[in-house]
Parts: structure tokens; C-alpha cells; sequence
């Protein structure tokens, strides 16, 4: 009797939901909070975002990743953070002014929040730590990492801040996990 039990302990604890990016509330670049499990279903995009740095330009083929992209089932999501060298000081307002005309950018923006150190945001805690997200260990070493989530809202991979969303391993990993 005890070896059954504990087998179904087994199996019932390995069937238990994990953790995933639906789990998690956000404020919007409005300061309206949005639940990502409204995403549920979609392949996700999460780059953290800054006005200032070398890589902003990146905003540009974030944004025609996601007009190529959205109709697909693809959602980039922007989270402005200031976090290296004050490269994102503005207020939201700010934020959204400067990413609506200086790149036209229409996929989601999120409220500022940071992505390391004591102050981490949640979700990105989450997104960084495999022992958060069971699939790999990737701090946030500049502007413009993305990480990779699939549609049932767990981490798929990392690509660095100074590459370009138009890599070809990259571009691979997104339409694999569209098609799945």
C-alpha cells in the first residue's frame, strides 16, 4: 500500500502545472494592469526596451518582426528599464511618445520596470532564472535581451541584447514555436 502511494505521489506532484508567463500581472504603458494569460495561446516575445542606448535602433526590426509576425500568433512585448547606465530615464508618457513617433511602434508596451538586481521585477525574475522557469539560467546583461516564450507560456530560449532579431537560428526558433 505505501509503495502505491507513493508512487501516485509521484505521478501526481510530476502532473502538477509549472510556472509560466501566464501566471503574471502587469501595468501596461497606460498604468493599466494587464494579466499575461490573455496571451495564452501565443508564441511571446519579451525585450527589454531603453530610448537612450546604442541598441534602440533594434526598435525597428523589433516592430517589423511583429507587423511579419502578429497575424501568426507572435506578440512582441516591450518593457522599458533603466537599468544600464540611465539609458532609459524617461516616464512612460515619455517612453510611449518617443517609441509612437520615432519607430511607430504598435505591438504592446509595458510600464517601466527593472529586469536585475534587488529590485527585480517578477516576471523578470522568472524569465531569467532557471530555477523559476526550469529551462535555463540567462540574466539580463544589457538593453534589448529578448527571451523566447512558447504558447504554453514557458521559456524557449534567450538571445543576447546586441543580436538582431532577424538572426537566422533565431528566426528558426520563432517559427518552430508558431508552428507547434
Amino acid at each position: 500500500m505505501k509503495t502505491i502511494l507513493t508512487s501516485l505521489l509521484v505521478i501526481f506532484l510530476s502532473a502538477a502545472p509549472t510556472k509560466t508567463v501566464y501566471d503574471f500581472t502587469v501595468k501596461d504603458i497606460d498604468g493599466k494592469d494587464v494579466s499575461l494569460a490573455q496571451y495564452k495561446g501565443k508564441v511571446l516575445l519579451f525585450v527589454n526596451v531603453a530610448s537612450m542606448c546604442g541598441n534602440t535602433p533594434q526598435y525597428k526590426d523589433i516592430q517589423n518582426l511583429y507587423e511579419k509576425y502578429s497575424s501568426k500568433g507572435l506578440v512582441v512585448l516591450g518593457f522599458p528599464a533603466n537599468n544600464f547606465m540611465g539609458q532609459e530615464p524617461g516616464s512612460d508618457k515619455e517612453i510611449k511618445q518617443f517609441c509612437t513617433k520615432e519607430y511607430a511602434v504598435t505591438f504592446p508596451m509595458f510600464s517601466k520596470i527593472s529586469v536585475k538586481g534587488k529590485d527585480i521585477a517578477p516576471l523578470y525574475s522568472y524569465l531569467t532564472q532557471k530555477s523559476e522557469n526550469g529551462v535555463i539560467d540567462a540574466k539580463v546583461g544589457w538593453n534589448f535581451q529578448k527571451f523566447l516564450v512558447g504558447k504554453k507560456g514557458t521559456v524557449i530560449s534567450a538571445l543576447a541584447p546586441g543580436t538582431s532579431v532577424n538572426d537566422e537560428a533565431f528566426m528558426k526558433a520563432i517559427e518552430k514555436a508558431l508552428a507547434e
